[in-house]
C-alpha cells in the first residue's frame, strides 16, 4: 500500500477482497496510478469479504464450481488476467485472506503488497483459493522481509479481527452515488444488495476523499476515469512520466501479468532470468528470487517455464 503522511490531504479509499476476480482484472491499472501518485494521498484498502460466513453453502458444490470457473473466464476474457487451467473450488470464505492481508498491514507496505499479491495469485494462477488460514499463510511463506510467524500471530488476534470486522462494515455503508451506475463497463460496479436488504460496494470500487469532496469510480475501469477524480480532487496525475524497464518493475513488483508488462513497463521482452508461469488466460512473469519461494513453481498445470 503507497505510504503516506496522516496529514495528505486526499485518500484513496480501495474496497476490494483478496478472491475477487474483477479486483484482481484491476491489479494492473491500480498499480500504475500508486506508482504515479508516489505516496502523494493516502492509500488505503478495505476487506469487503467477498465470500461470507453468512452465504448459504452450494447445494451442488461440483455445479457451482463449474459455474464460477465459467464466471471467472468470462471476467478474463475482459480484462486479460491470468485465470488458472483448473479452479478446485468456489471459495469458502474470504475472511482468511483478509485477515492475513490486515495482519501484513504492520510489517511496511511492501511487505503487505507482496503478501496481497500472493493471496491474489492463490485463485487466479494456482486454483486453489487462500480460504483457510493454513493456505493463506502457507502461500505467502517465502515473501522477502516477511515474519511468518508474527504474521500468524497477528492474523489470528482480536485487533485485527476487529479490524476487518470493521472493514466490512464500511463496505456495506456505500455512498449514495454506487447504488445506481450506469456505464459501458462490463462491470459498471452499482452496489450489491445484500442478504439483509442493505448494499455493499462492488468490487473493486475506489473512493477519492478530499477537502473539495468526494468520487466514486465503481466496477472496472480505465485507467482515464480514475485519473479524472484524482484530478478533480487535487491529486493529479503528471502528464508524462518515463516507464521503467521490465527489469526494474519485475524486480519492484516481483511478479507481473501481461496486461502489467503493457501498462507498467516501457514495453520490453522480460528478462531471460524471469521465471514464465503460463496460466489458461496468458503468462505471469515472476523475479528469479520470486521464484524459488512461489508456490506456483511446483510442478503441474502452470509450472513455471
Amino acid at each position: 500500500m503507497t505510504a503516506s503522511s496522516d496529514h495528505t490531504p486526499v485518500e484513496v479509499v480501495e474496497y476490494t477482497d483478496p478472491l475477487c476476480p474483477w479486483a484482481w482484472g484491476s491489479e494492473p491499472v491500480f498499480r500504475g496510478l500508486r506508482e504515479a501518485l508516489g505516496g502523494r494521498v493516502r492509500w488505503r484498502r478495505v476487506y469487503c469479504i467477498l465470500f461470507d460466513h453468512e452465504d448459504d453453502p452450494a447445494p451442488d458444490p461440483a455445479a457451482e464450481t463449474a459455474w464460477y470457473t465459467r464466471y471467472v473466464e468470462d471476467i478474463s476474457g475482459h480484462t486479460r488476467a491470468p485465470r488458472p487451467y483448473r479452479l478446485s473450488r468456489v471459495a469458502a470464505s474470504s475472511w482468511p485472506a483478509s485477515l492475513v492481508a490486515k495482519a501484513a498491514e504492520a510489517q511496511g507496505p511492501e511487505v503487505a503488497e507482496r503478501v496481497l499479491r500472493r493471496l491474489r495469485e492463490s485463485v487466479f494462477v494456482l486454483g486453489e483459493p487462500a480460504d483457510s488460514a493454513a493456505l493463506a499463510l502457507g502461500v505467502v511463506q517465502g515473501v522477502p522481509g516477511l515474519d511468518v510467524d508474527r504474521l500468524a500471530r497477528d492474523a489470528a488476534s482480536d485487533d485485527v479481527l476487529r479490524k476487518v470486522a470493521e472493514d466490512r462494515a464500511e463496505a456495506r455503508r456505500p455512498v449514495r452515488a454506487v447504488l445506481s451506475v450506469r456505464a459501458a463497463s462490463p462491470h459498471p460496479g452499482a452496489a450489491k444488495e445484500t442478504p439483509d436488504g442493505g448494499h455493499r460496494y462492488a468490487l473493486p470500487t475506489l473512493l477519492v476523499r478530499s477537502a473539495a469532496g468526494v468520487r466514486a469510480v465503481p466496477g472496472w475501469r480505465p485507467y482515464e476515469e480514475y485519473a479524472a477524480a484524482l484530478d478533480a480532487l487535487g491529486a493529479g496525475l503528471p502528464e508524462h512520466s518515463a516507464r521503467p524497464s521490465v527489469e526494474t518493475a519485475l524486480t519492484r513488483h516481483r511478479s507481473l501479468t501481461e496486461p502489467e508488462l503493457t501498462l507498467l513497463t516501457d514495453g520490453g521482452q522480460p528478462p531471460g532470468t524471469a521465471v514464465r508461469i503460463d496460466t489458461a488466460g496468458g503468462r505471469l512473469w515472476l523475479h528469479p528470487e520470486e521464484a524459488v519461494t512461489h508456490p506456483a513453481t511446483r510442478s503441474g498445470p502452470g509450472a513455471a517455464r
